[in-house]
């Protein structure tokens, strides 16, 4: 199962990691589907670190999971931050996990097993070039707006039979 992020920047391609990660995948899957991320800002941009989003209210505090609460990491071993492009949950602590999620820049080990991998970029590499680039203030916020427009959401009727057997 993957998702395209329509930015005005250009397309980002996401990959998610179903299997390893249901209960974040539905989430982000019914998020992406009722519109909830169409519109959002990328409202922190660190370059060679992350870009982040998912908080509708564009500040960063915001944000809510489709259960209405908080729901628990989903931490794999073998779901690592180890490249450019990797996706995860951003929290603020252990089990805080709501909408915003964050991709990578770059690897960065030192957040392993501490925020939710559940997917990571199959294309649009260029875009996120394009992206990294954009000015900030001191607090890491875009000076120029970096928004999700829509979002697309991609079976694979392969995998999907393959689950099905």
């Amino acid at each position: 199962m993957s998702v395209t992020l329509h930015t005005n920047f250009g397309d980002l391609k996401i990959e998610l990691h179903c299997e390893a990660c249901p209960k974040t995948c539905e989430n982000f899957l019914a998020l992406c589907a009722s519109g909830y991320y169409d519109g959002c800002l990328f409202h922190r941009n660190i370059k060679g670190f992350m870009i982040q989003t998912g908080d509708p209210s564009g500040t960063g505090k915001g944000g809510q999971s489709i259960w209405g609460q908080e729901f628990e990491d989903e931490l794999r071993e073998e779901l690592k931050h180890n490249c450019r492009g990797i996706v995860s949950m951003a929290n603020k602590g252990p089990n805080t996990n709501t909408s915003q999620f964050f991709i990578t820049y770059s690897s960065h080990p030192s957040l392993d097993l501490k925020y939710t991998v559940f997917g990571h970029l199959i294309d649009g590499f260029e875009t996120l070039d394009e992206i990294e680039k954009v000015s900030v203030n001191e607090k890491h916020r875009p000076l120029q707006d970096i928004k999700i427009q829509s979002v697309t959401i991609h079976a694979n009727p392969i995998a999907d039979k393959c689950a099905k057997s």
